[in-house]
């Protein structure tokens, strides 16, 4: 999960998926407790936003049920208007019967007033309010919420039905309004020998960003013995990856050295997509988010070429064998097209011209710096 804008705000994680259904189950399987052997409860949605809640609940009640709706609207931008709109009825004969209201949020209780107070004169059995989300906090109406889902702080939120200004339903996790981002986060790639790490060095002096190389980190970690460092020179010395949350957190302590920076260049960081996960989940929960992930592109052929030339005077045995070489490559590409596809799926991928002198290749990327 990473920040994401809908309109003119930005919204950052905060409940996840997997949470969100544990709660959708636990509601599901009390209200299913509480009620009479083989009583058919009908369940009420209120829409637009419970639409995903009541769905995803009734899929989850073990037993026999009837279900409606009605809809009515109480939201202007993030904050409600309490003027609620007219009620469409329920045209079902609620005599007698037990009525679940499904609520996928209450936070000052009006709108649910209404509709309570309709329900109430339908000569029902049983009624009752289940509730996905609730804000204990601004809660005003002298209204029994029967079954409660997890309570919050008085915050905006979208996602999983819920909206800001007609987008944001969609989305399968909860968001929580959150400030502007104020740094520029890059994901620096590129093939060995494309100019990778000489492009980060006057970007970030342009940028006045800083640089943060995984080789970087990992050699200041091991030279200076540190715990992380110690960590990942056990798995090395055994031949075995470091894990990803060693790498994780080894870079996660070194923005957090760099808290006031303006943003950083992370050059060899995220190489999976569990790591831009992370990256993206740690980021967002301090309100920042990756701008973008600019890749060099450039022909392998002419790679080649450059890396066994350096590999006569860099002293770098990799840089002299072709097919190890190639080797790199392989395991670049097969990384990369992971990643791609995850930054992509975010809009966030920039490919980069990487043939070229320097200067020009710096200015293709600035153009694109300028944009995020």
């Amino acid at each position: 999960m990473s920040i994401i804008k809908l309109h003119d705000l930005y919204f950052k994680p905060f409940i996840s998926e997997n949470e969100i259904k544990s709660i959708v189950k636990y509601l599901a399987n009390k209200v299913k407790r509480d009620l009479p052997k083989d009583e058919v409860p009908i369940f009420v949605g209120i829409l637009n936003g419970c639409f995903l809640f009541a769905a995803d609940f009734i899929r989850e009640f073990e037993g026999n049920c009837e279900v409606s709706f009605v809809k009515l609207a109480s939201y202007q931008g993030t904050s409600s208007t309490e003027n609620v709109k007219q009620l469409v009825g329920i045209n079902e004969d609620l005599t007698g019967r037990t009525v679940i209201i499904l609520e996928d949020i209450i936070d000052t209780g009006t709108t649910l007033q209404e509709i309570y107070n309709i329900f109430r004169n339908k000569n029902v059995k049983q009624l009752k309010v289940a509730s996905l989300f609730f804000k204990p906090d601004v809660f005003r109406k002298e209204l029994p919420i029967n079954y409660i889902g997890k309570s919050i702080e008085d915050k905006f939120i979208v996602g999983y039905g819920l909206d800001y200004n007609g987008l944001g339903r969609n989305y399968s996790e909860i968001y929580q309004l959150s400030t502007t981002p104020k740094m520029k986060n890059i994901v620096l790639f590129g093939p060995p020998g494309a100019g990778k790490g000489t492009q980060a060095t006057f970007l970030k002096d342009m940028y006045n960003l800083v640089h943060i190389s995984t080789g970087d980190v990992f050699r200041f970690n091991i030279k200076n013995e540190t715990e992380l460092g110690l960590l990942a020179k056990k798995y090395m010395d055994e031949g075995d990856l470091v894990p990803d949350e060693v790498t994780i957190n080894m870079l996660k302590a070194e923005v957090e050295k760099n808290a006031d920076a303006n943003g950083f260049i992370f050059d060899g960081f995220p190489r999976t997509q569990s790591q831009a996960e992370a990256l993206d989940a740690f980021l967002a929960d301090k309100g920042e988010q990756i701008n973008g992930m600019v890749a060099l592109e450039v022909p392998e052929d002419l790679l080649v070429e450059r890396l066994l030339e350096r590999g006569k005077t860099s002293g770098r045995t990799d840089d002299t064998d072709e097919t190890k070489i190639r080797n790199r490559f392989n395991e670049y590409n097969t990384k990369t097209a992971i990643l791609k596809d995850y930054f992509e799926a975010q809009n966030k991928y920039y490919g980069i011209n990487g043939v070229g002198s320097i200067e020009e290749i710096t200015q293709r990327i600035a153009k694109v710096f300028d944009t995020l």
